[in-house]
């Protein structure tokens, strides 16, 4: 065998990190970057945080696993949680944001099958979307590059254009049987949808009896200021997946629906071997218990507010780098005039991380414990970042 072991799927940073510090990873060499990618949304509450460790680390020395054969309180009490914070009556708990898109495309198809209506199956999605790597979430996201090579698509999904809501109307059959969006498209390029487009979908599923659904696998758990994106629209959906920032660093996801969206979820259609097993659930209250303390999303506005107002003075300054800011709460982009990848680089040499997406943008995800002292590091460092771009792409121009 030669090179690595691994599949080959990643191209990865030349970057291996041995620790974490909040808002601050450390690397295998002692080289200290701010983490404003926060492994992709996942980390909400940054790195090592205490109450997190603490929780993970208790139950770790109780019990792993059971399986949901048994009883487990701790996915009791979240759910409970969840429901009480949300729209929802009913949880089911994942492993993944993918998962959590699986239980609720087949939540949306079984609501139907038990209603009578067996030939309702079909989902109308959203172009630019992104809801996972299994080949029906794929499928939903419509996107060639992850379909290329997999075969058939799964049949079932009618994609329309991104906030095209007339499209989406005449997208309805008597095969249709839910709309799925999310409220911001992360992958997509930090693309919020407009609340009255939201609130046009949740009109026109209570017109042709259709369950709507909204992704807040990115946008979710505080991302935006919110518990949930879609608060902000005052827009609730049937059923909703979850995960990412909801585990804070803990693989986790949920799929969260009212009781008359869940009425065909019985015994033995559905089913996970890992999902809320108690590690995942004593992580999931800490988070909890953070994020829906007095307080803190305010504080993620206002944080959101002041890193939102730094980085359109960054792009006023450097038009030729950034043209646009994106997205709201936690959850920005920078919509680059310079190719995103050039960009990251450039960010990645001031030691600060960032994420790529669609449109040539590029994310900044921080953790919502993120401090002003380092929202002002980070966008002095950003600055410096364009301006060594700039003067690089002023410079191959001059020659």
């Amino acid at each position: 065998m030669s090179g690595s072991a691994l599949f080959e799927t990643f191209t990865r940073a030349p970057l291996a990190f041995d620790h974490g510090e909040g808002t601050w990873l450390v690397t295998d060499k002692g080289e200290r970057y701010l983490d404003f990618g926060g492994g992709v949304a996942v980390n909400s509450l940054g790195h090592s945080h205490p109450h997190l460790v603490s929780a993970l680390t208790e139950q770790a020395a109780k019990v792993w696993h059971v399986s949901n054969l048994y009883e487990i309180p701790g996915q009791s009490r979240l759910g409970e949680r969840l429901a009480d914070a949300t729209f929802a009556d009913k949880v089911f708990f994942t492993n993944s944001g993918a998962e959590a898109l699986e239980c609720a495309i087949k939540t949306a198809r079984r609501y139907h099958f038990v209603k009578g209506h067996p030939e309702r199956f079909r989902i109308i999605t959203f172009e630019g979307a992104f809801h996972g790597r299994t080949l029906a979430t794929i499928a939903a996201g419509g996107q060639y590059k992850y379909l290329e090579g997999f075969g058939p698509k799964v049949e079932g999904f009618d994609q329309v254009g991104f906030d095209d809501i007339d499209a989406a109307e005449k997208a309805i059959t008597s095969e249709t049987a839910a709309i799925l969006i999310e409220p911001v498209q992360g992958e997509g390029g930090i693309r919020p949808v407009p609340t009255q487009s939201l609130k046009r979908l949740r009109q026109l599923c209570e017109q042709h009896g259709l369950l709507l659904i909204f992704d807040e696998v990115q946008c979710g758990i505080g991302r935006t200021g919110k518990l949930f994106a879609h608060e902000w629209a005052g827009v609730t959906p049937d059923i909703m997946a979850v995960a990412k920032g909801i585990g804070g660093g803990f693989p986790m996801g949920a799929c969260l629906a009212t009781d008359e969206a869940a009425v065909g979820m019985t015994a033995g259609v559905h089913g996970t071997t890992f999902g809320g097993n108690p590690l995942a659930m004593a992580v999931g209250n800490a988070v909890l218990d953070v994020v829906l303390e007095d307080g803190f999303l305010e504080d993620v506005q206002r944080k959101a507010l002041l890193l939102k107002q730094g980085l359109a003075s960054v792009a006023d300054e450097f038009p030729d780098i950034v043209e646009d800011i994106r997205g709201t709460g936690l959850m920005l982009g920078l919509k680059c005039a310079a190719p995103n990848t050039k960009v990251n680089m450039a960010l990645r040499d001031q030691h600060l991380l960032a994420v790529p997406a669609g449109d040539n943008v590029l994310r900044l995800l921080p953790p919502l414990t993120v401090t002003d002292a380092e929202i002002h590091e980070a966008l002095d460092r950003i600055r410096a970042g364009a301006r060594g771009l700039a003067d690089a792409i002023a410079a191959a121009a001059a020659k």
